[in-house]
């Protein structure tokens, strides 16, 4: 089992009374679940614009802890890599997962009752089945030209 959130330097609740742009960085971090699920490849319709996701994961994407293996320096590594914040938000919803407490928070609507938030406990996201923990595939494993045999549905 993984450790407790660390609460410490966090306000009571914050993203029930506190503003996206009024959060702290520390708040806004801690609203990420560690479910995985933006850091899979996705593929969007030229024509529709639809985004579907797919198992592929990113090349420093961990399938055990969903995190990211170079997060600090990811830009390194990945330099499309999105950095979420309040100020671009409105220009990523349309990929960002229908499960995301950014999301949610940034549409008006709660957190699910298994967010690490709500729990205290970061497994729960797992627990849950919302995760993409064990469920991806490396992309170096898969060539770009096959990523459409390996769309999935959102773990919800």
């Amino acid at each position: 089992m993984k450790d407790p959130i660390d609460r410490s330097g966090l306000r009571p609740r914050f993203w029930e009374t506190v503003r996206p742009d009024r959060m702290t960085q520390q708040e806004w971090e801690a609203l990420c679940d560690g479910c995985g699920k933006c850091c899979m490849n996705k593929l969007e319709d030229e024509d529709t614009a639809e985004v579907a996701l797919t198992c592929v994961a990113c090349r420093l994407f961990d399938d055990e802890t969903c995190r990211c293996t170079q997060y600090a320096i990811r830009h390194q590594f990945v330099p499309e890599c999105v950095v979420l914040s309040p100020k671009n938000m409105d220009q990523n919803l349309y990929w960002i997962p229908e499960t995301c407490a950014y999301k949610l928070i940034w549409t008006g609507k709660p957190l699910f009752d298994w967010h690490p938030l709500i729990t205290g406990n970061p497994q729960s996201v797992f627990d849950a089945g919302v995760s993409m923990q064990h469920r991806t595939r490396p992309e170096f494993e898969v060539d770009e030209d096959d990523w459409e045999d390996h769309i999935i549905e959102e773990p919800q």
